[in-house]
């Protein structure tokens, strides 16, 4: 199996086949108990995809009838925890990139998980819109209590939002820090350091 971040996100989610080895979320086997395991969680792989020809509300509104207990009042709460009130009644096809990121953040979480998986998240955003995605992606860990979980070859950007930081090569962990408060230099000087011990080896 590669071991891509992608392919790490797709494999915690069930969507690739594990070729060894489990995946436990909240104490549940993914491959066991899939229903009870990904029941509190929402995701964001790759870039996030819609009925353009839908508005943002219909496209949030198909998805809330996948769940039992999200009604027309969790749609219009994570439609303002975005930011999208005045556009969200607009067919997706006249969103920007960083429109529909949001979009799909408030797709992820209309089931309010306990973990948010996002892959990429800034990936062909313009500086305003990484600046704005970063700024709710720590307003909804902070304001709703969910676990947020990125993958990203970004330091700058994980220094900015991120508490602690894994380092993976070759799908072993080969660095794991505390980074809050860190700079994206020192985060820098980690990575190199931990690269160089685990080539040492």
């Amino acid at each position: 199996m590669e071991h891509g971040k992608t392919t790490t996100i797709k494999t915690i989610l069930g969507l690739q086949k594990l070729d060894e080895g489990e995946v436990l979320i909240n104490g549940y086997d993914i491959k066991k108990d899939f229903e009870k395991a990904i029941k509190n969680i929402g995701a964001i792989v790759e870039n996030p995809d819609f009925y353009l020809y839908l508005s943002g509300y219909d496209n949030l509104k198909l998805n809330a009838n996948l769940y039992e207990n999200v009604d027309e009042k969790r749609i219009k709460e994570v439609v303002k925890i975005v930011g999208l009130e005045e556009r969200i009644n607009e067919k997706v096809s006249h969103y920007s990139l960083g429109m529909k990121q949001r979009l799909g953040i408030a797709r992820a979480i209309l089931n309010r998980p306990k973990l948010l998986l996002l892959d990429e998240p800034t990936n062909g955003l313009d500086p305003e819109g990484i600046v704005e995605l970063r700024e709710l992606i720590i307003k909804i860990s902070q304001d709703d209590g969910i676990s947020i979980l990125i993958s990203s070859h970004n330091l700058y950007e994980i220094s900015a939002c991120c508490k602690r930081v894994i380092i993976i090569k070759e799908g072993q962990i080969i660095g794991d820090k505390v980074t809050e408060g860190m700079d994206v230099k020192s985060l820098e000087d980690v990575f190199i350091k931990e690269m160089k011990e685990k080539k040492d080896e």
